[in-house]
């Protein structure tokens, strides 16, 4: 019979979410701390706004949250200076929300705080193991992000 501890029992997707969340909060702290105040929901729409562009219907399916919410989540954002709606070059009828020069300064302020949480990974787990990790996550990447498509 083989020892057992709770962490044997937690699920591949919990085990994923952990350090998930450990960098969000980290992340989240610092922005804080630069005077960027935003929810987590919020934080979780704008990341994931394309450089180019989102259209509000394709932010709501890459965030899985409905349209309505995204609508409120948006118009807060865009309150705060974050983003703005302009025409769809695509598609008379739809807006897109781009990041404006102040959510450039929200995505610059975050990646210090980023690049020292993956350094600490990476120096806990050695440079052969991160790497493992980068390409099986990014192979998962292809199946799971709704965002790619």
């Amino acid at each position: 019979m083989t020892d057992t501890t709770a962490a044997d029992d937690v699920n591949l997707g919990l085990l994923l979410f952990i350090p998930y969340r450990f960098m969000e909060s980290a992340v989240m702290t610092a922005l804080r701390e630069q005077g960027h105040e935003l929810t987590l929901t919020q934080a979780r729409v704008f990341q994931r706004i394309d450089p180019q562009g989102t259209r509000m219907a394709d932010l709501a399916r890459a965030s899985q949250l409905p349209k309505q919410t995204i609508g409120s989540v948006v118009d807060q954002l865009e309150k705060s200076g974050y983003v703005r709606r302009v025409p769809d070059p695509h598609d008379a009828r739809s807006r897109q929300v781009q990041i404006t020069e102040r959510g450039d300064q929200l995505v610059a302020a975050s990646i210090p705080t980023v690049r020292q949480v993956e350094a600490a990974w990476r120096d806990h787990l050695g440079p052969t193991r991160s790497q493992q990790l980068v390409e099986a996550l990014t192979e998962l990447r292809h199946i799971t992000d709704t965002h790619l498509s």
